[in-house]
């Protein structure tokens, strides 16, 4: 069964400078939720890696963040879709650990849970550090341009070097343009 791994803030819901702390903050991007039901009806196995500092920064318990991965679990089965697992950083940006995006600790641990190779899959975000680790770990890095999507796509395009690096990157306007066209190469 083909892997499909998305980020969380920004992908699948609306991103906040505030940090989303609780339900009432998870608000979901139009189509998203419909996205991961194609593509989990179609055979993809959806994992979600995201960085979740916080939790680190004690902005918001592990249990909101249950809580709102709970809440995106129950709408995605409502329309008949699942998500293979959630994982997730709770560390703040500083500690030095193996799993906050860029590094790969969260693709080793979806590996590791699902018994399936990542390697290959692919792997959609809306921020550099989403597409480092993508790379890095040897997945599909692909770019949307909803939450910080924008701006990523500006910042590699003024750094003629990184876009350099980046010039085959698939964009696209969202998660559910992204669905599509991976459900397309099926």
């Amino acid at each position: 069964m083909a892997l499909v791994i998305l980020d969380r803030d920004g992908v699948i819901n609306k991103e906040s400078d505030d940090f989303v702390r609780s339900v009432d903050d998870w608000v979901p991007i139009p189509g998203s939720i419909e996205a991961i039901v194609d593509l989990s009806r179609s055979g993809y196995r959806v994992a979600i890696a995201t960085n979740q500092s916080g939790v680190g920064r004690g902005l918001f318990s592990l249990d909101d963040l249950e809580a709102i991965h709970a809440r995106l679990c129950q709408m995605v089965e409502a329309k008949g879709g699942t998500i293979a697992g959630i994982f997730y950083c709770p560390h703040a940006p500083g500690e030095g650990c193996a799993c906050r995006k860029p590094a790969t600790g969260l693709l080793h641990a979806i590996e590791d849970a699902l018994g399936e190779s990542a390697a290959g899959a692919a792997f959609i975000g809306d921020s550099l550090r989403d597409l480092q680790a993508a790379r890095a770990f040897g997945c599909r890095a692909v770019l949307v341009r909803t939450g910080k999507g924008r701006a990523t796509l500006a910042a590699l395009a003024s750094d003629g070097m990184h876009m350099a690096a980046w010039e085959t990157l698939p964009v696209f306007d969202d998660l559910a343009a992204a669905a599509r066209s991976i459900l397309q190469e099926r």
